[in-house]
């Protein structure tokens, strides 16, 4: 790519890191000096995964300097937004924190360069049901998008039919990751303060620590296992305190590891036996697809893509999402059997080679953004 960089602007619906951010992060290392980039999120504080950037990548976090994502629609703010926007070469916009940039658009697109948006899933409150209004809302907003990209079969079906997204500009481009990278060796110092006891099996797991993640699931289900295990829940978030004091409520606070939030998985995704997935809501986890790459079984939720992300040999393990006594079964089932443990995580790695591998990812993003595909 000749010329000048790319002028970028993402506007996300929160910076913490979880799936989005992974996946966005990994673009912007990836597409290099061919784009500088300025990062707003709808949650002003939200910003933990800006520790994921490469430090050589041009990158602004402008704060009150800019228009806010959130607040009362109205046109004075999409005015504001709109004249922001037009100094940049492509908007990129996050989930349903970022809707009023899609609105704004919509609204007073004059000077508004081209804008992707992308849906990767939904938080607690529309686990179960959809928020009408909102749906309204992107309904009537998303015809602004020059394109919409989805995750998941399950949000390509929502988009089409409640969206009403045409076909046209609607792309469904699922998670990838540099599978290869996993089959490394995990670094045993990788996880602050964690320390495997004599027969202790690793139960673990990526996530923000939020309410959809329903990580209070997760350490019942562990704490109803009778061998012993160790939880390691990586990551950050609001729902912190009330993991911790279900862990002292059922007296497995000291088997529970909460090192917070790190970066480069491929260091310590290898250190667990399980991998555990609690969510009430997920879409196509990068979380998943990495412990598959580490060759790791899975016990999850069935929500989302995960039924179809798995291996076959790891299908029974993938359960209702209220059947709490199902997945403390099936963790407890892996739990004591090695050999069965093994045999599905070699399964899962050899579907994550076959068709996880992010290089034609980044090659549909590269495409939908103006970029070029990095090299090697």
């Amino acid at each position: 790519m000749s010329g000048r960089p790319k002028r970028i602007l993402h506007c996300h619906s929160t910076f913490s890191l979880g799936g989005k951010e992974a996946r966005a992060t990994r673009l912007m290392n990836l597409f290099g000096d061919q784009a500088s980039h300025v990062i707003l999120s709808a949650v002003p504080d939200a910003l933990g995964a800006r520790d994921a950037i490469d430090p050589s990548i041009k990158v602004d976090f402008p704060g009150d300097a800019a228009p806010p994502l959130h607040g009362k629609p109205s046109i004075g703010r999409y005015r504001t937004l709109s004249r922001y926007m037009a100094q940049f070469d492509l908007v990129l916009t996050y989930n349903w924190g970022s809707m009023d940039a899609v609105g704004a658009k919509r609204l007073l697109p004059a000077g508004v360069p081209r804008l992707v948006h992308h849906e990767d899933g939904f938080n607690a409150d529309e686990a179960v049901k959809l928020n009408w209004k909102r749906s309204g809302f992107r309904r009537l907003m998303l015809p602004a998008a020059d394109a919409v990209v989805v995750v998941s079969n399950r949000l390509e079906e929502i988009a089409t039919s409640v969206w009403k997204c045409p076909a046209a500009k609607l792309h469904r481009i699922p998670n990838g990751i540099d599978v290869a990278a996993y089959g490394i060796a995990p670094s045993p110092d990788a996880i602050l303060g964690f320390e495997k006891r004599p027969g202790e099996i690793v139960i673990g797991t990526l996530a923000g620590l939020r309410e959809v993640k329903n990580l209070p699931r997760l350490v019942r289900a562990a704490a109803a296992v009778p061998a012993p295990v160790r939880l390691v829940i990586i990551g950050e978030g609001p729902e912190k305190a009330a993991i911790l004091a279900d862990a002292m409520r059922l007296g497995f606070a000291d088997r529970l590891t909460m090192p917070g939030f790190l970066q480069n998985p491929v260091r310590y995704v290898g250190l667990f036996d399980i991998f555990a997935l609690s969510s009430d809501s997920e879409q196509f986890p990068i979380s998943l697809v990495e412990a598959m790459a580490a060759g790791k079984p899975a016990v999850s939720t069935d929500v989302g893509d995960v039924a179809a992300m798995v291996a076959e040999e790891n299908l029974s393990f993938i359960v209702p999402v209220q059947d709490e006594g199902a997945f403390a079964a099936k963790l407890s089932q892996l739990v004591s059997d090695p050999n069965l443990r093994a045999a599905i995580g070699a399964a899962n790695q050899a579907k994550a080679l076959a068709e996880f591998d992010e290089a034609k990812m980044v090659a549909r993003y590269a495409a939908l953004y103006g970029l070029e595909p990095p090299k090697g």
